[in-house]
């Protein structure tokens, strides 16, 4: 009798802060992984999966045809980073958008070149805020896009080029929009530049927690493992969810103010230092609109289609993320002490 042979997963993106814990989640399974990014990935400790490392530059020709070869599914988690910035991008960045929004329609076009055949699951990574500017504070996937800054409107330009491929028979698409996603998890090996992960470097560097508001400003954290599992779940429903985005969340809205708070004091527990202040301070020149709006995701549609609910107490992966900076804080303490 013939055995069915593991499904290939070409996941894109491997070696970035989402992708290398979707790395982490898909290598506990029976799969075949070709993870793909500019440098190499590492293969997750224990890996059940059979993972194949590739280093590519995918803005290059040819690279795109290549790194999806054979794959059954391709998680695209890409996303351009300016080595100055985290995601916020400028009018006009050609450079992000030759990533953001190109990778995906080489990505259409090299799925389309295959012909006949099973059509290929594609699960993309939008953004929440891809919504833009709007009156409600809690979000359920229902919501008119009008987004206003650039990097929402590349990552909705990505995201139709799926959908509307998806449409056409040309694949099995669908999108997970994240909230502010943050933390570090057992095995966590991308560097986490989000809000929460920042406030607690500052912390641990002894300087004050700044806001850029009141405190009162709401947003809906979801921990990075939760993330990759829901991810995960997107993989394994795709044809449940194609065609339209899918909102993840946890359902809560988190005011920063007390977030940080519990920052502060966490890492005075690991410090035996009094908690930093939490401040607010004027905004920078460079600060949006959503940055004071508040959010919170209703996520029953993505839970309902899938069964996936965020498993993780905040406070635990709070803790687990205060920790992990807190010793990566003193094994650069420890390298800058021993150089001559």
């Amino acid at each position: 009798m013939a055995v069915n042979p593991a499904p290939r997963v070409a996941l894109l993106g491997a070696t970035g802060f989402v992708g290398s814990a979707v790395l982490r989640e898909l290598a506990a399974r029976p799969v075949s992984i070709r993870a793909v990014s500019r440098r190499p990935a590492r293969i997750p400790d224990g890996a059940r999966a059979d993972v194949e490392v590739r280093a590519a530059d995918l803005t290059e020709p040819g690279e795109m045809a290549a790194a999806v070869a054979d794959a059954d599914v391709v998680v695209l988690a890409t996303l351009y980073s300016a080595a100055t910035s985290t995601w916020r991008i400028e009018d006009g960045d050609s450079s992000a958008e030759r990533v953001n929004v190109g990778l995906a329609r080489d990505l259409v076009d090299a799925l389309a070149a295959r012909g006949a055949g099973p059509l290929p699951k594609v699960v993309f990574t939008g953004a929440a805020s891809q919504v833009g500017p709007t009156d409600k504070e809690v979000l359920d996937g229902t919501e008119e896009d009008r987004p206003a800054g650039e990097y929402d409107r590349q990552k909705l330009a990505a995201e139709r080029l799926l959908l509307d491929a998806s449409a056409r028979g040309v694949l099995c698409g669908t999108s997970l929009r994240l909230p502010t996603v943050f933390g570090y998890g057992p095995g966590s090996t991308a560097r986490d530049r989000g809000i929460v992960s920042a406030m607690t470097r500052r912390a641990l560097a002894g300087d004050p927690i700044t806001m850029w508001h009141d405190g009162s400003v709401r947003r809906d954290l979801l921990y990075v493992e939760d993330l990759a599992r829901a991810v995960v779940a997107g993989v394994d429903h795709t044809e449940a969810l194609a065609g339209r985005h899918w909102l993840l969340g946890t359902g809560e809205g988190r005011r920063l103010g007390p977030v940080f708070q519990q920052v502060a004091v966490l890492v005075s527990d690991r410090t035996g230092k009094p908690p930093v202040p939490v401040v607010s301070v004027e905004p920078p020149a460079h600060a949006e609109a959503g940055d004071f709006a508040s959010v919170t995701i209703d996520a029953s549609a993505f839970r309902a289609a899938t069964g996936w609910a965020p498993a993780t107490p905040f406070s635990e992966a709070l803790r687990r993320t205060v920790a992990h900076l807190a010793d990566e804080a003193e094994r650069e303490q420890r390298a800058e002490g021993g150089r001559p």
